[in-house]
């Protein structure tokens, strides 16, 4: 059984900052890709950050120059650290990771996190 936590949302005000952690826990043999999804109310959830196992990264462009998505491979934790936030930035962040649970599994599968309340007050 494989596990995403999220920690780290909360209220702040426009122009402040926040850090997002997701740690990925159990039967894990290896984590591809891991991210960050947002879900604003009436919306559709979509990505916000993206980073390989190997450190490739990738960004919505509404947070490119703002946010930054970073990963401890160890711990298998992902990480955001949001500044410059606007209130458009409220939303649910939602943790995504690709894990593959044993050397015998052929396929690598995605596991979301529960998700975190970030609101950015005007």
């Amino acid at each position: 059984q494989v596990q995403l936590v999220e920690s780290g949302g909360g209220l702040v005000q426009a122009g402040g900052s926040l850090r997002l952690s997701c740690a990925a826990s159990g039967s894990i043999f290896s984590i591809r890709t891991m991210g960050w999804y947002r879900q604003a109310p009436g919306k559709q959830r979509g990505l916000v950050a993206a980073i390989t196992s190997g450190g490739s990264t990738n960004y919505t462009d509404s947070v490119k120059g703002r946010f930054t998505i970073s990963r401890d491979n160890a711990k298998n934790t992902v990480y955001l650290q949001m500044n410059s936030l606007k209130p458009e930035d409220t939303a649910v962040y939602y943790c995504n990771a690709d894990i593959k649970e044993g050397s015998w599994y052929n396929y690598f599968r995605g596991y979301w996190g529960q998700g975190t309340q970030v609101t950015v007050s005007s």
